[in-house]
Formats: structure tokens, sequence, C-alpha cells
């Protein structure tokens, strides 16, 4: 079974959402997971989820978003955790790329999630962008569990998140030709670690790199992973599916 454990397809950016869906399922994508940035964004997952038995969903308040949030909307959030379908509280996390006006502000949010992470025992979906050492500082003694979504560290940080149980989500970038890290660090780090995804709309693998991406192109991950580790794709497949399991329980 092929999962695609981050993606995004309540976007716009879709004209046709039956029809990416339906290319899933005909790729052998049979389970999903939608992710929420946002109190908009996390419904639109929830609508979808209640839609197909296949999608489950994942809320939060994304980094990015931060200047937009107060307090108001971590009730908003905690009213929805006890829906059957929320399967993990993200994307949360820290992202420095855009805007380093609001760190601390990131880091409260942040924060304040991983508490409820602890209250309601779900895993966290964790965004990460140019604060690698922030986010490892905040979560490496939190008693906690997760993945580290679009992976982008280094081995040497891939070792000591792994150390600590957390899971790493692999996407299109490693089929990108110039993606040397993160071929390292699926090459060294043990399967059982591994998350396949595609964060849809973005981020397309080779061959569709620079079109809109789609939870169809999940098999080109784990074809990546299998080169890249000499083993058959049926194997990183079943390993991938248990390690969904392990962590979110579907």
């Amino acid at each position: 079974m092929i999962i695609d454990t981050h993606m995004h397809i309540y976007d716009d950016k879709y004209v046709d959402k039956e029809k990416v869906i339906k290319n899933a399922l005909d790729n052998g994508v049979k389970k999903m997971i939608v992710i929420g940035y946002d109190k908009e964004s996390s419904l639109k997952a929830l609508e979808l989820s209640k839609k197909y038995d296949f999608i489950y969903l994942a809320v939060g308040l994304h980094p990015s978003e931060v200047q937009n949030e107060t307090d108001t909307d971590l009730t908003w959030l905690t009213n929805i955790l006890d829906n059957e379908k929320v399967i993990a509280i993200g994307e949360v996390g820290l992202d420095y790329y855009w805007d380093k006006t609001y760190v601390e502000e990131q880091k409260y949010f942040f924060k304040k999630q991983i508490e409820l992470s602890k209250k309601y025992n779900l895993p966290l979906i964790i965004h990460n962008r140019d604060a690698m050492q922030d986010t490892f500082d905040i979560i490496k003694d939190e008693k906690v569990r997760g993945v580290l979504h679009c992976y982008g560290g280094s081995y040497e940080m891939a070792k000591e998140l792994t150390k600590r149980g957390w899971y790493l989500g692999i996407g299109g970038v490693v089929t990108f030709k110039n993606a040397k890290t993160i071929k390292e660090v699926v090459e060294k780090i043990d399967l059982k670690y591994l998350l396949t995804e595609t964060d849809s709309p973005y981020l397309a693998p080779t061959p569709h790199r620079g079109e809109l991406n789609e939870p169809a192109y999940t098999k080109y991950v784990l074809e990546e992973i299998s080169k890249i580790k000499g083993i058959d794709v049926k194997e990183v497949e079943k390993q991938v599916e248990e390690n969904v399991y392990n962590l979110f329980g579907i």
C-alpha cells in the first residue's frame, strides 16, 4: 500500500479535486493525510476527510501565519482535536526563510501545540525551514513523537532526531539530481524512520518537476528510496506502511 503522509489537495490550484484523488487511487495510493496550516485550511481538510474514508487529517497553526494568530486560534484548534479523523497536530514548527520578524511568536505557538500534542496524545507534523537548530533545541527533550516534514537537514541532525524516535518525511526533492544531502540521509538512516510524502501541490518529483504535484506521484519517491537503498520497492512500501501505523495508528 502506498501512503502519502503530507498533502494539501484542498488547494484552489486543483481545478478538479475528484480527478486528483482518483488518479492517486489508480496509482496505488490507498491512504492520504491532508494537512491544515490555519483554521480555514484545517476545516477544508476536515471536510475532505469526512467525504473519503481513506483520507485522514492533521490540523495546526503554521509558523508563517503567526502574525495573524491569537490564543483564540488555539481554542478552535483544541475543539477539533477530538474528531476521529484527526491523527496528528500539524503542520507546526518554525520558518525563518521568509521573515524573522516573528521568531518569538513562532516559538510560542510551536510550544503551545507541543503541549496539545502531549495532552491529546497526538503526534506532531513539524515544518522547519532555515530553523533546524532552534527546532531541535525545542523538541529534543520533549516526550512527544512525530515527523519532520520535508526533511531538509543534515545526516548528523537526522541521526540525533531518529535516535529520539522522530520520523523523517521524504518527498519529491529526493528525486532531484543535485539533492545530495537528502540522498545521503535516505541512504544512511534506517528505513524504519522514513515516511513518504508529496506536499502536493508543491515540490513535484522528477519527472514532473515544475508541475503541479499530486498524491499519485508518491510512487516516484518510493522508487527513489528503493534505488538509493538498493532494495526492492515493495520492501520500501511495506516498511513505510508499518511506519505510518506505528506513528499515526492508521
